[in-house]
């Protein structure tokens, strides 16, 4: 019999998913995203959620077929999800529709206001069943969906 309690107790991991182009941070038009790049964003996220006692998995994707496998794959194996979606935040109602397959809570995170950009990008298929939305803190945006995130997992 195992006397370690804190593997027991160990919560399932969060899932953090970046969709297209998010791989080009750092890079990709620094006066609307930023300068840190996507490594930097991970190692916040991994950071916060350390800090309240859960692991990451991370993916970022281009390929939309490879983010909703991972999402199915998911189901059972997580504690909740951290989601940038990009660009399909605007277009994909397979991802929203993958989105609801874990049972879990989900805070959807942009980098910019998307509200104050062009007006396609103020449409979310991603919203209406995300527990909540962080837009236009940058990166420091994904440190507090992880902290709403395990307060709601909690």
């Amino acid at each position: 019999m195992s006397t370690d309690r804190s593997a027991a107790a160990a919560p399932l991991p969060i899932l953090l998913l970046n969709g297209p182009n998010l791989n080009m941070l750092g890079t990709r038009q620094p006066e609307v995203y930023g300068s840190l790049t996507l490594d930097d964003v991970v190692a916040l996220v991994e950071r916060t959620a350390a800090e309240a006692g859960f692991g990451v998995q991370a993916l970022q994707t281009n390929h939309e077929g490879v983010m909703l496998d991972a999402i199915h794959a998911a189901r059972g194996a997580i504690s909740g999800i951290v989601i940038n979606p990009g660009a399909w935040t605007h277009t994909s109602v397979a991802l929203h529709d993958a989105l609801v397959i874990p049972e879990v809570p989900i805070v959807e995170v942009h980098i910019s206001n998307v509200h104050a950009r062009e007006s396609f990008r103020r449409h979310s298929y991603v919203s209406p069943i995300a527990a909540g939305v962080i837009a236009g803190f940058g990166v420091q945006g994904y440190e507090y969906a992880v902290r709403r995130l395990v307060t709601l997992i909690s």
